[in-house]
């Protein structure tokens, strides 16, 4: 069931704001690390009181407002290393340059619970983002990295280990990083980047 209690007023106009979480569709993949980006844009629009059901930009869409904007949550359904398709036809849809476009997905790097926010760079060796980045020719987008673990150990195969799923006490952190990932975008559409930062990182 939604929970409409933190539902924003409608904000009328443009997309002001595209929030891409990265992921695989079917259900296959639901719930595995590497889809942490599709399960934090779900938690993001749970609390904006809306469903990503729409089928656009080769992915699913809906739109919310968050923090006074006009904002289009996508979940690309194009499989991971071809993220950058969708992406990209939603900003050229939009007329939005990768400064207006908020890219969430998994980081290994990190515990479960942590999160980084970054405002342009290299992609880190995450597939999505090095599509994204190569489609738009540009590094600048804004990006939220979502600790998912590393692997406990290195004989596991990082392909097996982001495509399990999370334990129950990993998942509860996760969630808690995703209550963090919808307080940054909140800030960011607001130009707040700078105190998201310090908030969150």
């Amino acid at each position: 069931m939604l929970n409409l209690f933190h539902k924003e007023k409608a904000v009328a106009g443009p997309v002001d704001y595209i929030i891409a979480g990265l992921g695989n569709p079917g259900s296959k993949y639901g719930g595995t690390r590497h889809n942490a980006g599709f399960m934090a844009l779900d938690y993001i629009a749970e609390k904006a009181g809306v469903e990503i059901d729409r089928l656009k930009f080769k992915g699913l869409c809906a739109t919310a407002a968050i923090g006074g904007k006009k904002v289009l949550l996508l979940k690309p359904c194009t499989y991971m290393n071809l993220s950058g398709q969708s992406v990209t036809e939603a900003m050229h849809f939009y007329k939005l340059p990768p400064e207006h476009t908020i890219i969430i997905y998994d980081d290994i790097s990190f515990p479960p619970g942590k999160l980084r926010i970054r405002m342009k760079g290299s992609d880190g060796g995450q597939n999505g983002m090095k599509n994204i980045i190569y489609l738009a020719g540009k590094d600048t987008f804004p990006r939220i990295r979502l600790g998912t673990g590393d692997r406990p150990d290195r004989r596991i195969d990082l392909a097996d280990w982001v495509l399990s799923r999370f334990s129950e006490g990993d998942r509860k952190l996760f969630y808690e990083a995703a209550g963090h990932a919808y307080s940054a975008v909140e800030l960011m559409v607001q130009g707040k980047a700078a105190e998201a930062m310090n908030r969150f990182n």
